[in-house]
């Protein structure tokens, strides 16, 4: 490729967008609004890519990989058509699992665990590699911000009815739905529901230190999170006596509490367990994507297409 064309790297989540182009020392970024994974994905992210080289017309992108939260069959084939008309001529695309694993521990073997809106967890072994979790706000993500809200809004809910224990979400909830006994219905017409339902955690982590349940709450949360690592590990012969690394990254674990737990629950499967710590991020994940080696495991699970 020639010095002149610059290779746009892209994290397209729930939460946010992020875009990076880079050429040298140049760097062009910016961060716009996630996907909604109830809709249509290619559109989405052609419109974050379009709005991207509108804010930049002297940019000459030629590649563009691609990270993206809640990908299914959708194909770097799907996406190539949406930005006719533009310098780009390769797209590779893969799951933000991948990404998240290239990001925060290169192509080596372990396993990333991410919990930001959502949760999924990736581990690679010496030939396989194994996802759990990633199955969406209705199915899975489980330990994630919105698993965290929802199940505060439920318990809050809970506390309405004089169901079980009485608790400090109640109030918290009523501060933002005055009226308890509608505010199903106002989450259920908000389109951005998964959103708000995930804003919530912030009130649990807040309250966790005087507010039994919602400690109850995040400590389930680092059960399903270490629960998740322990399964990919395990599906990639990667369970014997030495602990592996394994990186923990997004919101979730940005809360000491969560992250002390979910360590504390692996250290029972391995004594000398440690974190390994991220060295960056998804975004930088899906820069590595265009010089993935093809025999590497990871390979399967990316798509690839160019003009």
């Amino acid at each position: 490729m020639s010095d002149k064309h610059i290779h746009l790297a892209v994290h397209a989540g729930q939460s946010v967008i992020r875009l990076i182009a880079q050429r040298g020392d140049d760097v062009w970024g910016a961060s716009l609004r996630g996907v909604e994974t109830d809709k249509p994905l290619p559109p989405q992210w052609a419109r974050a890519i379009h709005e991207f080289l509108a804010q930049h017309p002297d940019l000459d992108v030629h590649t563009i990989t691609l990270g993206a939260s809640g990908l299914g069959r959708d194909t770097a084939h799907d996406l190539l058509p949406l930005v006719a008309g533009t310098t780009v001529r390769r797209i590779v695309l893969a799951h933000d699992s991948v990404t998240n694993y290239l990001g925060s521990i290169g192509d080596g073997e372990g396993c990333v665990i991410a919990a930001n809106t959502g949760t999924v967890c990736l581990a690679v072994g010496p030939r396989d590699t194994a996802r759990v979790d990633g199955w969406g706000h209705l199915l899975g993500d489980a330990g994630s911000l919105y698993w965290i809200g929802r199940s505060a809004l439920e318990a809050a809910l809970r506390g309405h009815d004089g169901r079980r224990q009485m608790t400090a979400l109640t109030r918290a909830m009523r501060d933002e739905f005055p009226d308890l006994e509608l505010a199903y219905l106002d989450l259920q017409s908000a389109p951005d529901r998964v959103a708000r339902i995930a804003s919530f955690a912030d009130v649990v982590m807040d309250l966790a230190a005087s507010d039994w349940v919602s400690a109850n709450i995040l400590d389930k949360a680092a059960a399903h999170l270490s629960e998740a690592v322990q399964a990919a590990i395990r599906r990639v012969h990667l369970s014997g006596p030495q602990p592996p690394r394994v990186a923990a990254v997004g919101k979730v674990f940005h809360n000491d509490t969560v992250l002390r737990r979910f360590t504390d629950f692996l250290t029972l499967q391995w004594p000398t367990f440690a974190l390994t710590e991220a060295r960056g991020g998804p975004v930088e994940g899906a820069a590595m994507l265009a010089d993935l080696d093809q025999s590497h495991p990871l390979y399967g699970a990316v798509s690839a297409a160019e003009r």
